[in-house]
């Protein structure tokens, strides 16, 4: 079963989804529903792990959270799955390209296929495809447009001391 919220922050309004123990998805407020595939499910504002990644969004927007702690549950591929959790390695307020991407993955000519999997990450902001940009260093493909992917570099580079949270 799939559970939803939908919260505002600085770059609109997210889709955020549950499984009953993991976060599935952040999707973007005009996402377009085919890009990931993952069904919204029920409307529950206390869910706890919606609850949860509200406040770790929230306090990521703050500037008070630089590492998230979540129960991940990707929905995708084999090797869309090894892209998301190369996303994964990518430190907070660094970037890394495409190909760089597909070469820590061992799949060094892949650089399309990556690209392509990057965009269907199904957890945006939190498997940070925001931090994959192009080889000149431009500012290319991001579901949830390139002035989105700005913002969050923008807040990034603005806080690049990392903070773990105990909670």
């Amino acid at each position: 079963m799939k559970y939803h919220k939908k919260i505002k922050f600085p770059v609109g309004e997210l889709i955020l989804i549950a499984s009953d123990k993991n976060l599935a998805a952040v999707l973007w407020e005009n996402d377009n529903p085919n890009r990931t595939g993952i069904e919204t499910g029920q409307e529950n504002n206390d869910h706890p792990v919606l609850l949860e990644v509200e406040k770790q969004l929230t306090e990521y927007f703050e500037k008070k959270r630089t590492v998230f702690a979540l129960e991940l549950d990707f929905t995708g591929t084999a090797f869309q799955k090894k892209v998301w959790d190369a996303l994964l390695t990518i430190p907070f307020g660094e970037t890394r390209t495409y190909g760089q991407i597909a070469k820590q993955i061992d799949h060094p000519k892949a650089v399309r296929a990556v690209g392509s999997a990057a965009n269907k990450n199904p957890i945006s902001i939190i498997a940070p495809c925001h931090r994959v940009i192009g080889t000149s260093g431009k500012l290319i493909g991001f579901a949830g447009g390139l002035k989105n992917k700005s913002i969050l570099l923008q807040l990034e580079a603005a806080r690049k001391t990392p903070t773990l949270w105990e909670d």
